[in-house]
Order: structure tokens, then sequence, then C-alpha cells
């Protein structure tokens, strides 16, 4: 996987598990366990971009 393509998914990753974890915030006025359910698997997400971001920092540039 190019750096490129790397930074990319981080991205869609964290922004996407920041909005799952925003909808899970408001599915707890209907269903509480549905709504935690869903803010963990956005929390999960939103760290694997963080994580993301160190193996980015780690690699060698692609230009070389």
């Amino acid at each position: 996987m190019s750096n490129a393509a790397l930074e990319k998914l981080t991205w869609v990753l964290i922004y996407s598990g920041l909005l799952i974890g925003c909808l899970g915030i408001f599915l707890m006025r209907r269903d509480e366990v549905l709504g935690w359910g869903v803010v963990a698997a956005g929390a999960i997400g939103a760290a694997a971009g963080v994580v993301l971001i160190w193996v980015r920092s780690r690699r060698k540039s692609d230009t070389a």
C-alpha cells in the first residue's frame, strides 16, 4: 500500500469513526444499548485511524 493510499485510509477511518460515534450518541435517546454499541464501533474506527497515523510516521517516503 502506498503512503498516499495509507493517508487517505487514515483520515477516512478517523472522520467516519467520529461521525458514527456521534450517531451513536443520538441513538442513545431511543435505545441505550444500541447507542453504546454504535459509539464503541465509532471509537474503534477512530482509534484505528490514529494507529495508522503512527504507522505512517514510521514508514519511509515513497519518493527516494
